[in-house]
Parts: C-alpha cells; sequence; structure tokens
C-alpha cells in the first residue's frame, strides 16, 4: 500500500466534505424566495449540478485508488486509529460511493427540470442527503456510522414531504416514527458493543470480539443482534419490510430514486458488521446472524413479489420491487462466503440502478397518461409509447433476471455461489422471484402500453429533455453493465475477498506489528481496579 501525495491523500474525505461544503453555500446563497426567485433556482441548480459532478469524478478516483492499492485510510486530524475518527475506503466502500454518486447526478438532473421549484432548498436537502450516504460508506467505526445515519435520515425526512401533499405526510410521519425508535435501538446497541468490546471502531471491533470474556459474551450478542434489527429494518427485511413501498411511492420521483440507495445502506451495514465483525474469528459470536440473515431475505424476496402483483400503481410495484431486490441481495450475503459477497456487490450495485430508473420512468410515464396517471388500469395512450416502452422492457428485463442483461449475470453469480442445505431452497426463491416479478411487471406493461382506449385522452406531449436524459442515463449506466460485466464480477469478487481479509484491514487502520491497537480505549470496570490494587 503506496502512500498518497499532494492533494491526493485528501481524496477519501472528499466524498464527505463536498456536499457538506456544497450544502452550506447552497443555503448562503438561498434558494428562490423573493423577487429574484427564478434567478436563484437557476443558481443553485448550476452549484447543485456541478458538485455531483465533481463528486462523480471523485468517485470514479476512488475506485481506481482502492483497486490499485486496496485501502485508503484518512485519519481525522491525525488521531491514531481506534482513538480518532478514521475514513477507510476500499473495493466496497469505493464502488458504493460511485453508485451513490451516478444516481445523484441523475437526479440532480432530473430535479432540475421542475420538481426542485415544489418547495425549499430542495438541493441542499439533496447534497445532505449525499453526504450522510457517502459518509456512512466510507465511516471506519459504528458510532460515526450511527451518526451518518442520522445525517441522511434527517434530510430524508423533509425530502419526503418536499412539494407537500397529503399523501406525502400521510406516510412522512410514520416513516419519521418508525427511524427514530431504530435510531434509539442502533445507539442502544453500540453501548452494548462498547461495553462488551471496549472500541467502535470496525477494524479493531473484529479483532477484539473474539476476545471478550465470557462474562461479556451476552451483551456482545445482544448488541450484535440490536443491530441486526435496525440494519434490517433500515433495508426492509422482512418482517420490517411493509413501511417502504407506500412510503417510496408517496415521494417525489427523483426523491424515490435517491432513495433507491438507502435500503442499500441498510444491506451495507449488515455486511460490514454481521459479515465481518461477527464473522469468522469472532468466538462465540461468530455467524450471530447466521441462522437468522438467510431465511428471512428469502421469505422478504417472496413476499415482496406478492406485494407487486397485487399493486394498483406503478410507484407501489417499483417500491415492493425495491423489497424482492433488497431480500436477493441479502440472501447472498446470508451466504458468508466469499463467492456469496461477491455476488451480492455486483447485484446490489445493478438493482438499484434498475430501482432508481423505475421510479423516473413512472413519473414520465404517469405524466403522458392523462387522469390515470401512474394507476394500473386502462388509459389514453401514452405520448412517447416507442421510446417508454423500451426503457421500461430493458428495465424490467434487468430486475426479471433475463439475459445479457446485469441482472441476469448477478442472480447467476447467486446461484453459482449457493452451496450446502440451503441451495434448493435458494434457487427455488431466486427463480421463483424472478417469475413472479416477470408476471407483474408484464402486466404493468401491457395495462400502460397495449390496454390503451385511444378515445381517452393522454396527458403531456412528450417527456421534458432534462427529465428524459436523466432517466436515459441511469439505463445507459445499466448497459454499460453489461458490457462491462468481466471486469465488473473480477472487481466485485477481489472485493469480497478484502472483506474477509480482517487481518490485512487491520494492519491498514490500526498500524502494523503488536500493540498497534492499544487497550487503553477498554472502557474503565471496577473490576479492574481492584485487580490494579492485587
Amino acid at each position: 500500500m503506496s502512500a498518497a501525495t499532494g492533494w491526493m491523500q485528501h481524496l477519501a474525505v472528499l466524498p464527505v466534505l463536498l456536499p457538506l461544503v456544497t450544502a452550506a453555500l447552497l443555503l448562503a446563497l438561498g434558494d428562490g424566495a423573493g423577487a429574484h426567485g427564478h434567478a436563484a433556482l437557476a443558481r443553485a441548480r448550476r452549484v447543485s449540478v456541478v458538485s455531483v459532478a465533481l463528486g462523480l469524478a471523485v468517485a470514479v478516483l476512488l475506485v481506481l485508488e482502492a483497486d490499485a492499492r486496496d485501502w485508503l485510510v484518512y485519519r481525522l486530524g491525525d488521531w491514531p486509529a481506534p482513538f480518532g475518527i478514521v475514513i477507510v475506503v476500499d473495493r466496497l466502500s469505493a464502488i458504493m460511493v460511485l453508485l451513490t454518486q451516478v444516481i445523484a447526478t441523475a437526479v440532480v438532473i432530473y430535479a432540475s427540470g421542475g420538481w426542485d421549484a415544489h418547495g425549499r432548498h430542495f438541493h441542499a436537502l439533496l447534497q445532505f442527503q449525499l453526504m450522510g450516504l457517502n459518509g456512512a460508506f466510507v465511516t471506519g467505526d459504528l458510532f460515526n456510522l450511527f451518526v451518518f445515519f442520522e445525517v441522511l435520515l434527517i434530510a430524508s425526512y423533509v425530502l419526503l414531504v418536499h412539494g407537500q401533499g397529503r399523501e406525502r405526510f400521510r406516510f412522512g410521519v410514520p416513516y419519521v416514527v418508525l427511524n427514530l425508535a431504530a435510531s434509539g435501538l442502533f445507539l442502544i446497541g453500540v453501548a452494548l458493543l462498547y461495553a462488551a468490546a471496549g472500541t467502535l471502531n470496525l477494524a479493531d471491533l473484529a479483532q477484539r470480539v473474539g476476545q471478550v470474556p465470557a462474562a461479556d459474551a451476552v451483551l456482545l450478542r445482544a448488541g450484535g443482534m440490536l443491530l441486526l434489527v435496525v440494519f434490517g429494518f433500515k433495508a426492509a427485511l422482512l418482517p420490517l419490510h411493509l413501511w417502504l413501498p407506500a412510503t417510496y411511492a408517496a415521494a417525489s420521483a427523483p426523491v424515490a430514486a435517491l432513495f433507491a440507495l438507502m435500503t442499500k445502506v441498510g444491506v451495507y451495514a449488515i455486511l460490514r458488521v454481521h459479515g465481518v465483525v461477527f464473522g469468522e474469528g469472532a468466538g462465540g459470536a461468530a455467524g450471530l446472524a447466521a441462522q437468522w440473515l438467510l431465511p428471512l431475505a428469502l421469505a422478504t424476496s417472496l413476499a415482496a413479489v406478492l406485494g407487486a402483483l397485487a399493486a394498483r400503481t406503478l410507484p407501489r410495484l417499483v417500491g415492493w420491487l425495491t423489497v424482492a431486490s433488497v431480500g436477493t441481495a441479502l440472501a447472498a450475503v446470508g451466504l458468508f462466503t466469499p463467492a456469496g459477497w461477491a455476488a451480492a456487490i455486483y447485484y446490489l450495485v445493478q438493482s438499484s440502478l434498475v430501482v432508481a430508473a423505475l421510479f423516473l420512468l413512472a413519473e414520465l410515464v404517469a405524466a403522458q397518461r392523462g387522469e390515470a396517471a401512474d394507476r394500473l388500469e386502462p388509459a389514453g395512450p401514452v405520448a412517447q409509447p416507442a421510446l417508454l416502452g423500451t426503457l421500461m422492457l430493458l428495465l424490467a428485463a434487468s430486475a426479471i433476471g433475463l439475459p445479457p442483461l446485469p441482472g441476469f449475470i448477478g442472480k447467476l453469480m447467486i446461484l453459482q455461489a449457493a452451496q450446502g442445505p440451503m441451495q434448493p431452497w435458494l434457487w427455488t426463491a431466486v427463480l421463483l422471484t424472478g417469475f413472479l416479478s416477470l408476471l407483474g411487471l408484464a402486466r404493468a406493461g401491457s395495462l400502460l402500453f397495449w390496454s390503451v382506449d385511444p378515445a381517452r385522452g393522454g396527458g403531456s406531449a412528450g417527456a421534458p429533455g432534462p427529465l428524459l436524459g436523466a432517466t436515459l442515463a441511469l439505463v445507459a449506466a445499466l448497459l454499460a453493465m453489461t458490457a462491462a460485466a468481466a471486469p465488473l464480477q473480477r472487481y466485485a469478487a477481489a472485493a469480497a475477498a478484502q472483506l474477509a481479509d480482517r487481518a490485512g484491514t487491520a494492519r491498514a487502520v490500526l498500524g502494523d506489528g503488536p500493540g498497534a491497537a492499544p487497550d487503553a480505549v477498554r472502557p474503565y470496570r471496577p473490576q479492574d481496579a481492584q485487580e490494579g490494587r492485587r
């Protein structure tokens, strides 16, 4: 691992600092209130677009650097780990930041087509959410994972109801209440882990959990299970999934597209904490989530596609497909093998692009269907049936898992990774999920593009340029994954192997040699004082 020089040594922290500075600048400049509203909004759009474009360039550099140097470690204030705040970028972190920036770029362009004018401070809130998302992917300790969770959640509370409306407030209030409860459980889980292990640095924690005394093992396991509940709620894992479809469907199209990443933060956290920290070498706490994660993930996928079959609007259907994709990804994580993790990483990227593009496409289709809007019922013909129908077909094919699109490759990797007694169950669930998704999407496509009544009027004459361009950009990214399938598979495999290298992570984050992770961080206990007096 070679040392970076110049500004490159600060590359790892830029995905957090850039949106933070941009959000503060946007708040200072204002976004359109008063006599100069249109000029101020145009300025906010330009600032936001430039910021996400720079963020995208930084994310590409991060992927290249992480692939070349394995780990990028940035110690804020030059405080040594595990005492100080540390940013750690490996292959998984880098690809998730890149995914975030790709979707954010499309969302900003789409929102600049008019959605950002429906309320105050849209672009500043979006930048704060980007800060939270990127921070969650690059943080090296559990407490700052909680902090970044709260940053992205607070921004999401406002973005969800941005533009107001009865439906958004109706589903926004339960969303806030449930997430506040989950945040409380998160803090309790973090406290229990610190009480048992004496550290919250993820690399240090992975080394210490196997050495926790038997008297503290109950606290350790309790904290780990609480975090599984919290991350399962964030990811919409059954039975904590019912809030998601209606909530995401109530949000505006660009917000829902950005929210597609929030469930992936939950999946990412489960992989980091329950896959790595509580993986092999964790002593009595090893495999803490193993008996729960795979069965719940498979049940989540099946329950979600049944919900998709019953959906009455296109955004609700996409919301259920979001849950189904989470279940499929977590099933791969639940295999607890490098091959399974590689499949999960690949599938996470493609499913996020599909879901985000489908949310944007749903709004484009609804705008051209007149009074029927996004309801799955016969209506007048859309103004652009060939273009929108083709986009729907491509996205549906990848969501189902048809070759040669990335959805097929991701599901094939999952099936190939399945071994042992759960193999028949996983194969059955994955294939059945794909078949039921096919039925649900075929039904939606036929109602939207085939079962039309020419006598009924349509809506808009055609999709505006920024809205259509943003949607096409996400579809193009999905097609690029198809063209670059082999190198992406190799990258995912390398990322999974790197995750499993607990010793290598510890050396990169904590330093080399014995004593690199000092015991002074361990919390004070009365029995320690008694032993000292002896």
